[in-house]
């Protein structure tokens, strides 16, 4: 459940979006409770004073996944809370999909366990981390040092390019259906193959197929061929018993047809004598019944017996045909005979439809390839249409960062290729300094000025697509002075309108922010804490006084400091 001081903290209502966060005994980090204000934000501290822990502790809460050696006290659980005010972002469809209830002022929480297990709440309702992660996604962009040189990764100008120029269920389209025309290839490749291998052995599968339906199989065929087989081969055998039998059972003297009759009629004189008797007669009559009819039987069977020499080896060649059969196809009887019969059917069919397969399979990937050129048509035009646009800003911006001769050149080259994205090659160019040539993205920036231009794009990016809250880690990287003030000023100018977070280690963009909060270490006899205190007014002055001079604070300082301020 949520903690008391978190719940306190998190009461109060505030339009920004993440308005609290709570960690415990999360790496150098005891305990720590802050409360974020709206627009812009600044987080200050020494190297090595737990910045990148704090990052580290709202990553769990987007989602990233737990470490068991980040617990500070393994006897206790590592807890992490963070409060997010999300009724103005349209979150409650996400909510639904992810059977999760919705909450205007929602909390996030992830618990490390002393076991090394990971969970993960949204208000108090257990998630999979695949889940937390896909709402951190429209909760916080968090911008690290490293992801400045992802301007170099054509897959970031990409991303970069499509959202500003709202491609996004265009390509979400147009990947579902790139999945599936991929499908349809592979399926028309095995198909191919199939038939390569069925057409080696169309001509034996054939010739098995004929001999097999030649064969007129058909179930329970098998055993009746057996038993007229023994029939025919046994001819004299049978004619011997078939008559002895006959005889044995009418002749006079000794028949047991003719005794049967003389006990039937000695019995009916004393049936009606007692009820034994009766049935006792009764019983002798359905002897006498039963064996005449067996009487019968055995003489017409004995009539139809004759020697067949022509059937009988008809039988044979029969039998042999099949048993043959049975040991080509290792078949233990003729139902098995008669699945391999279908099967190859099957595969003599797969051959003889060939040309038909493949048409059929050729249409539909050329149905498919039509529908993505016509998607990745529609993303062509957004990128051609935004590209302009988005230089002129970029332009604009930099220009204001201290890069009035910058220029940034993008070209978009359609390809025949159906590429994962679309059907387009993109080019990021930048001539930093006046007269200078165009060079890729990567190779033609300085680390400063890769900073300003992160700075430039992010900007436009978040004007684009209205995230609510962005964390920069040291986007001022490379710059100072001058650059470094205007820097601040575009942060600001951002915060009007999102919930800015940025942590910085220069003066001229710490002295911008309407809220600023130090992270620091603290040391006891035995353990080394990382805290985090919100500063005053005065404290924020001496702050930016020791950013500026170091720990010697002088007059002059503490007048810049109380200048950058105001």
């Amino acid at each position: 459940m949520i903690g008391k001081d978190f719940s306190r903290i998190f009461s109060t209502n505030s339009n920004n979006l993440l308005t609290a966060l709570s960690i415990k005994n999360y790496a150098l980090i005891e305990d720590i409770n802050i409360k974020l204000q709206e627009g812009f934000t600044i987080i200050t501290g020494e190297t090595g004073a737990g910045k990148s822990i704090m990052l580290g502790a709202l990553g769990l809460l987007l989602g990233d996944r737990a470490d068991y050696s980040s617990i500070r006290d393994t006897a206790k659980k590592c807890v992490i809370e963070g409060a997010f005010n999300i009724g103005n972002y349209n979150l409650k469809d996400f909510f639904l999909k992810e059977d999760l209830d919705f909450e205007t002022q929602t909390i996030i929480r992830r618990e490390i366990l002393p076991s090394g297990k990971s969970r993960a709440f949204v208000n108090d309702t257990p998630v999979k981390l695949s889940s937390l992660n896909k709402l951190g996604g429209f909760l916080i962009d968090v911008h690290s040092q490293h992801e400045t040189l992802s301007l170099g990764n054509n897959e970031y100008q990409f991303q970069v390019i499509d959202t500003i120029a709202g491609n996004e269920a265009l390509l979400l389209d147009y990947r579902n259906r790139f999945r599936e025309f991929k499908k349809l290839n592979r399926r028309l490749e095995e198909l191919k193959e199939e038939q390569a291998q069925a057409a080696r052995e169309y001509d034996y599968n054939l010739f098995l197929l004929n001999e097999l339906e030649e064969a007129n199989l058909k179930p329970g065929m098998l055993e009746e061929l057996e038993s007229r087989y023994e029939e025919l081969n046994n001819v004299e055998e049978l004619t011997e018993k078939l008559g002895s039998a006959v005889e044995l059972i009418g002749r006079e003297d000794i028949g047991s047809l003719d005794t049967l009759k003389e006990v039937r009629a000695g019995l009916s004189k004393i049936a009606g004598f007692s009820a034994t008797y009766e049935s006792l007669n009764e019983r002798v009559e359905s002897i006498i019944i039963e064996l005449d009819d067996i009487s019968q039987e055995l003489s017409d069977a004995l009539e139809r017996v004759e020697a067949n020499p022509e059937e009988l080896e008809a039988t044979n060649q029969k039998l042999q045909l099949i048993y043959n059969l049975q040991k080509k196809h290792s078949a233990e009887n003729i139902e098995e005979l008669l699945e391999i019969k279908g099967q190859l059917q099957e595969k003599v069919s797969v051959s003889e439809n060939a040309e038909a397969s493949l048409l059929e399979a050729e249409k539909a990937i050329s149905k498919a390839k039509n529908g993505l050129v016509a998607v990745s048509a529609k993303i062509h035009q957004n990128r051609k249409k935004i590209i302009p646009v988005f230089v002129k800003q970029t332009e604009e911006i930099l220009t204001g960062l201290g890069m009035p001769n910058a220029r940034l050149k993008i070209e978009l080259k359609p390809q025949e290729e159906l590429l994962s994205n679309g059907q387009d090659q993109l080019f990021w160019y930048l001539a930093a300094n006046k007269g200078g040539d165009f060079k890729e993205m990567k190779k033609a920036a300085s680390g400063g000025e890769l900073s300003r231009i992160m700075l430039a794009v992010k900007s436009i990016l978040a004007a684009q697509s209205s995230l609510p809250t962005i964390i920069f880690d040291e986007i001022d990287t490379g710059v100072s002075g001058d650059i470094a003030q205007k820097m601040g000023e575009i942060l600001k100018r951002m915060g009007e309108s999102m919930q800015v977070i940025a942590i910085t280690h220069l003066p001229q963009i710490a002295g911008k922010g309407n809220s600023h909060f130090k992270i620091f270490k603290e040391d006891s006899a035995q353990i080394t804490t990382t805290k985090i205190s919100e500063l005053e007014q005065n404290e924020r002055i001496e702050e930016l006084a020791m950013m500026l001079g170091g720990n010697n604070i002088s007059e002059s300082a503490m007048a810049h400091a109380r200048a950058l301020l105001n």
